[in-house]
């Protein structure tokens, strides 16, 4: 309860944060036109877009497991991966998912080093393949972006991530702190297995996929015919602003991203606007298999992260 109450500021700031970047983007683009498009959307849309972010929990359950040197079953993972899915998407800041994940990874392995670490490098993984899309998709969609100063944007979110990851990684810079030299004892066993990390990053590519497909799907049934090479431009780059740990769950940053980003390839801020809370209620439609999955944990153990 105490790290609870001194989440509180920061929770009340991202909820400031949110309603604020969403109020100027409901104020410049249209509520009601937002609304109004929103409202149109194909339900069978909707529904592949939960099917298909379902998919990528699935895939994302794959690699966790491969990087994770013990006898948990793929089933257990699953609906650890799902719990976390659904903190993140209704409980944002309280518990986070990779916290609450990592929380009855541990339970179950009484290992904080192996909990942080493969949550960790599951993450990472994953943003490694999405970075990389966004760089080797760009030249082929810059004709989209030609004169929004995108490319210096671009340039800098792979050169801080590589340097980033040369710090962390290279320099160990993070060895000091608690837990996290058995992290580096886990990167030590895993970083000469080729095979199990190949195999993570295909699999991350078909997670990012799936998102990008999902995003595809919801734009045309909301009318919108957008180029799928645009999307895999720029979905990334939205990606990965709404990760800056501002408001909750992205919102509003991420609304906001989509407005700018896909207005650059011709999709009126209304449309935009409407992609984006589709895309984001299609996985809170989602994840709610995860709070099926808590409950029944919670009824097993009576036990849950403070």
């Amino acid at each position: 309860m105490a790290q609870t109450a001194h989440k509180v500021p920061f929770i009340v700031l991202k909820i400031a944060v949110s309603s604020a970047l969403l109020y100027l983007v409901f104020r410049r683009v249209g509520a009601t036109e937002i609304l109004g498009t929103l409202s149109s959307i194909n339900i069978f849309s909707l529904a592949a877009a939960t099917a298909l972010y379902l998919f990528a929990q699935f895939v994302s359950t794959l690699r966790w497991k491969l990087l994770l040197p013990t006898g948990l079953g793929l089933r257990k993972l699953f609906s650890l991966y799902m719990i976390g899915a659904f903190f993140n998407s209704f409980l944002p800041g309280i518990v986070g998912g990779d916290a609450i994940k990592g929380f009855y990874l541990y339970r179950a392995t009484g290992k904080v080093g192996l909990s942080l670490a493969s949550v960790f490098m599951d993450r990472y993984i994953g943003l490694v393949v999405l970075i990389a899309i966004c760089g080797l998709a760009f030249p082929f969609g810059y004709p989209y972006l030609r004169g929004t100063h995108v490319e210096w944007v671009v340039l800098f979110v792979i050169v801080a991530f590589v340097v980033g990851s040369f710090l962390f990684f290279g320099l160990r810079l993070g060895r000091s702190v608690k837990h996290l030299a058995d992290f580096y004892q886990y990167f030590s066993l895993y970083r000469h297995e080729t095979g199990v990390i190949g195999k993570a990053l295909l699999l991350s590519v078909l997670v990012q996929f799936a998102g990008f497909s999902a995003v595809y799907v919801l734009a045309h049934g909301l009318g919108q015919h957008v180029p799928y090479l645009a999307i895999v431009v720029c979905l990334p780059l939205i990606i990965l602003i709404s990760m800056i740990p501002v408001s909750l769950s992205g919102l509003g940053v991420r609304e906001g991203a989509f407005v700018l980003f896909f207005g650059y390839i011709g999709v009126k801020p209304d449309a935009a606007a409407a992609i984006s809370l589709s895309w984001f209620l299609s996985a809170a439609v989602g994840s709610l298999v995860g709070l099926v999955e808590y409950l029944k944990h919670k009824k097993e153990s009576g036990v849950m992260p403070a």
